[in-house]
């Protein structure tokens, strides 16, 4: 079988740069999962893991300058950004390793027999353990947080799974440079290099999901995509999680009296989020309720002026400053929208950035401006201006699940007086991060960190950044009775490897 070549493509110009590989044909994604399986008793020893993991961060910080010259050459995100998200990524990595080191993920319960109750407790004895392999989708947009060295493949080989990583091909070239330097940190550990498997192509990331040896998956991308492969994983014979990332529209409000207190910095910081990184962020602020009173004026006035003075931006591929444009187009052509600062292209390569204005009471019904209720993923956002609460709560009860949802108080509501309260019980449901006088651009790698919402945001409860990211790839077993001679060190109760743990009910160091 002929497979087709895979290209690195400069987004500035659209010229081929290199080509990269060829496209995985059915039995080279075979072989990807086969070697992945075979290495998982590689990866059984905690200190092997948490080794691994730092190695890795110690080789892409040796080849930093490589990496982030060949992901600007195809991304056009720029080495400023790329080497702050490189960085993150390295701090990720080695916080799964301490992660692994503490133990705690591994959530021993021990329970010992107690015949004083009904029905009795035998010996019951829990704790994690890993899925097996796990299939990684890179994100176009990250192409190192959450792509081959992102957070689904630190915390899978924290769990202690072997990853097949589908490259995006938005960054083909990135994404085997990183691999290499993976596998180099495994086999400096005497760890098959099969620990981490790469594949190019749409075919072979569809067989990917498919694979029988293949435990659990892990996604960024579109919702389109992403539910592709969600169902993919559902009809399989036996069906496997699917921990997806597809779409967000992360709503933002703005009280009254917010409005009035700090209108022009709201709207300079509200510019500053929604074009970063030409508005390619996943928690971009694409829905912005604004008051329709002279503070919301005013408010509007700035973020106006502010993005009217944003240069052109480079999107990552020609795929997406075509849907840009065309998605700006048919928001503009609704009536009742206003675009205060046109959005659309700027050349056939890159686009400007803009602001599209809509009446609240337009979106607080189902209708056409139903299609303003959904992501333009691009340097562009959506003001409502509603005239009063009710109908701004009207508004966010028409949403979909968000990664996160926003709001900005004043200093009053923030000392509990007026609508904050009902503002954030309203928002909690929405996503899965709630921020208070804050914008969503800027995920913090943190053990509280929780990136992930209801549907379409995600398609699990489960969070991609932070430390229970790991929870998504292990799974709980129950030893009942079992002799000590013949259970999991985890287990045992001498707690040989010092690990966090709760006995019969109490916290046990």
């Amino acid at each position: 079988m002929t497979t087709a070549p895979v290209w690195s493509l400069d987004p500035r110009t659209g010229e081929r740069r290199e080509r990269v590989a060829l496209e995985a044909s059915p039995e080279e994604v075979d072989a990807a999962v086969r070697g992945a399986a075979a290495s998982l008793p590689a990866l059984a020893d905690r200190t092997v893991r948490a080794a691994l993991l730092r190695e890795a961060a110690a080789l892409l910080e040796r080849e930093a300058d490589a990496l982030v010259a060949t992901a600007d050459a195809e991304t056009a995100l720029g080495p400023a950004r790329l080497r702050g998200e490189l960085a993150r990524s390295c701090h990720q990595l080695r916080g799964f390793a301490h992660l692994v080191d503490e133990g705690a993920f591994l959530d021993v319960i021990i329970d010992h027999p107690d015949d004083t109750v009904t029905p009795p407790v035998p010996d019951l004895r829990r704790y994690k353990v890993p899925l097996g392999v796990v299939a990684v989708y890179a994100a176009s947009n990250f192409p190192f947080a959450f792509s081959v060295p992102g957070g689904d493949t630190a915390s899978a080989l924290a769990a202690g799974c072997p990853v097949v990583i589908k490259a995006h091909p938005d960054h083909p070239a990135t994404s085997e440079l990183a691999a290499r330097l993976l596998r180099e940190a495994a086999r400096s550990l005497g760890v098959p290099a099969e620990v981490i498997g790469l594949v190019h192509g749409f075919d072979a990331g569809v067989r990917l999901v498919r694979h029988p040896l293949v435990a659990a998956a892990g996604f960024t991308g579109s919702i389109r995509g992403g539910r592709a492969l969600f169902d993919a994983a559902a009809a399989r014979p036996v069906p496997i999680p699917f921990h997806g990332e597809l779409g967000s529209l992360n709503p933002v409000v703005i009280t009254e009296a917010a409005a009035g207190e700090r209108a022009e910095e709201l709207g300079a910081g509200l510019a500053g989020s929604m074009t970063l990184g030409a508005g390619q962020f996943c928690v971009k602020p694409g829905l912005v309720l604004v008051p329709a009173n002279p503070g919301g004026d005013r408010l509007l006035t700035s973020l106006e002026e502010s993005v009217a003075a944003t240069g052109p931006g480079v999107l990552l591929d020609q795929r997406m400053h075509e849907n840009f444009v065309e998605g700006v187009t048919a928001r503009t052509a609704l009536p009742g929208v206003s675009a205060p600062v046109p959005a659309g292209a700027a050349s056939d390569r890159t686009v400007r950035a803009g602001v599209l204005t809509v009446p609240a009471a337009t979106l607080a019904e189902e209708g056409d401006h139903d299609l303003l209720l959904e992501e333009c993923f691009g340097p562009v956002t959506v003001v409502a201006r509603y005239e009063n609460d009710d109908e701004a709560h009207a508004v966010l009860a028409r949403l979909p699940g968000n990664l996160t949802a926003t709001v900005h108080l004043s200093s009053e509501e923030k000392a509990g007086r007026g609508d904050g309260a009902r503002l954030l019980e309203a928002l909690v449901p929405l996503a899965g991060r709630v921020l208070v006088d804050a914008w969503p651009t800027g995920v913090a790698v943190a053990p509280a960190q929780h990136h992930g919402g209801p549907y379409p945001a995600t398609t699990s409860t489960a969070t991609s950044v932070g430390s229970t990211a790991v929870e998504r790839w292990l799974r709980p077993v129950v030893y009942q009775n079992t002799p000590e001679a013949l259970l999991p060190a985890e287990l045992r109760d001498a707690n040989p490897l010092g690990l966090p743990r709760r006995v019969d009910g109490r916290r046990d160091a």
